[in-house]
């Protein structure tokens, strides 16, 4: 079993690579959190599949999820997967506002620890970005004749100008959706999962709050930082209270919404050092997605200095996303202290098996599958 209660560092402290007498590269020493321990610093980033009936886990996840466990991977967290129904990105998205969800998702978090890796979920809503089509068929808004439904924000502003506006959330909608958050996260315990990463970027709900782009309200959950911040930081303090205390709990930002006027790495500093105090372990960083068109300076490990600011002026954990393919890029990313563990989407979808190609080119000794062993050298 690969969850390791032990004594680990303070929740959202960072965890320093242990130099090895063998000389072990940065990225394959292990990384501790609460009472768990990754056996590298390799992690697979979530990534929406577009694959579930009602919010349902498939063959395609375990296959999907299952795979990359098996390659080598430390954590293999699930892609966002929806609080309620209507927090679903579009109608094919995973969810977790039923316990009807729970035993697909035990059947794909049985065998990844099995593999050797723990096992993560993204909990997410989507907010005014809801209800929209898989992107191989256009990504244009759903209508409620097409299965589709109203979606909600903090404020009655779309996505973009052509999009049906969104139900601005009255004060029973906030609370409904804090309380969606915490049923989730004990759903995701009940499931198996070691990990949990709330989704806090990419233009979705909480990131719509976070945004004065986004969120135009004029009560305490709107305006000042203290108060466009305050959703995030409840959904975390109700997630943590039901959240075991041996168990790591992650939040994805987007450290810059890219736009003039918009949520930035000053504010994202900010929020993290709050976020620490309420019990998170590690901080997520990207960027962008509230606004379409923005003009990203989009490069090899272009979001890495985000996760190296934050994780130097807020004094916590961080990981580093964003076109990090080489194996010596991501080692030097962890050994150089610009991040504590690295996440990989796109490339461990083109390889599955990245970590134990890296491992062999890295000089790591890693322990592979002994249906694999043959292939090795």
């Amino acid at each position: 079993m690969t969850s390791v209660r032990k004594a680990s560092p303070e929740a959202g402290a960072r965890d320093e690579p242990a130099s090895s007498a063998a000389g072990t590269p940065a990225l394959f020493t292990p990384f501790h959190r609460r009472g768990v321990e990754l056996r590298n610093r390799i992690v697979v980033s979530p990534m929406c599949q577009y694959s579930s009936d009602d919010g349902m886990a498939t063959d395609w996840h375990l296959v999907h999820l299952g795979s990359r466990a098996v390659g080598g991977a430390a954590l293999v967290i699930a892609e966002a997967t929806a609080v309620t129904p209507e927090g679903r990105i579009s109608p094919r998205d995973l969810g977790l506002w039923s316990d009807a969800h729970v035993p697909g998702l035990a059947r794909c978090t049985s065998f990844i620890e099995a593999q050797g890796a723990l096992a993560g979920v993204q909990l997410a809503h989507a907010g005014r970005k809801a209800s929209t089509a898989p992107p191989w068929l256009g990504g244009r808004v759903v209508p409620a004749s097409e299965g589709g439904w109203t979606t909600v924000a903090p404020s009655a502003v779309p996505y973009r100008e052509s999009d049906p506006v969104p139900k601005a959330l009255d004060r029973r909608g906030i609370r409904a959706v804090i309380d969606a958050f915490a049923s989730a996260a004990t759903r995701s315990l009940e499931a198996g999962f070691q990990v949990i990463e709330l989704h806090a970027a990419h233009g979705y709900l909480l990131h719509q709050f976070l945004s004065p782009i986004s969120n135009r309200r004029t009560d305490d959950y709107g305006g000042s930082f203290e108060n466009r911040t305050r959703l995030t930081l409840e959904v975390t303090e109700a997630v943590r209270a039901v959240w075991p205390a041996d168990l790591p709990l992650l939040v994805r930002i987007s450290a810059t919404d890219w736009a003039e006027g918009g949520w930035d790495a000053a504010q994202s500093v900010a929020l993290a050092r709050l976020l620490r105090e309420r019990g998170v372990d590690l901080v997520d960083c990207s960027t962008g997605g509230l606004v379409p068109g923005a003009r990203i300076p989009v490069g090899p490990g272009y979001q890495t200095e985000f996760a190296e600011r934050i994780r130097r002026e807020a004094e916590i954990a961080t990981g580093a996303v964003g076109l990090i393919t080489e194996p010596e890029q991501a080692d030097a990313i962890v050994r150089d202290g610009r991040a504590d563990v690295v996440l990989l989407a796109r490339q461990l979808l083109r390889d599955p098996y990245w970590p134990l190609r890296a491992a062999k080119r890295l000089g790591a000794e890693v322990k592979w599958p002994v249906q694999y062993e043959r292939a090795r050298d």
